[in-house]
């Protein structure tokens, strides 16, 4: 398989949000991202990036495997909402400033419907199972979801 893009052109987070620094691998079933928390970031705080962030950090290793799968057969990513965590666990209260973070979302089901979970970790540090959502039409979703 070929490297993918960089990570800015396979997540649309920006202004800070993006969290993870690039893929370090991938396959159809999973993806695997590096993030290193920054003291600058709006997550800081004195003992480092709050270990609650995790979640979004699995968050964004699971948009980088659904875009990477998109990209390797020429198809535009599709949008997906985080329904929720079950048995999110950290071993430690902070992520520390500078540290590499190792991310891998493998996904563990998905639906013709559009729902789909992950088994995702931090390695060393934490692990969950996120619940995800791709709607069909991300934008009836989300129109509806203002009603």
């Amino acid at each position: 398989m070929k490297p993918p893009p960089p990570i800015e052109e396979l997540l649309p987070h920006r202004y800070g949000m993006l969290l993870v620094d690039r893929v370090v691998a991938w396959d159809p079933a999973s993806a695997t991202v590096s993030a290193r928390p920054g003291t600058e970031g709006w997550y800081a705080e004195a003992g480092g990036m709050p270990s609650r962030i995790g979640i979004e950090l699995m968050a964004q290793a699971i948009a980088a495997h659904v875009s990477i799968v998109a990209w390797s057969k020429g198809e535009p990513p599709k949008k997906g909402v985080l329904l929720g965590a079950r048995a999110y666990r950290a071993t430690r209260p902070y992520f520390a400033f500078g540290s590499e973070l190792i991310v891998k979302a493998t996904r563990a089901f998905s639906d013709d419907s559009g729902m789909g979970a992950y088994d995702c970790t931090i390695e060393n540090a934490a692990k969950a199972r996120i619940l995800v959502f791709e709607p069909p039409d991300f934008e009836a979703f989300i129109a509806a979801q203002k009603q």
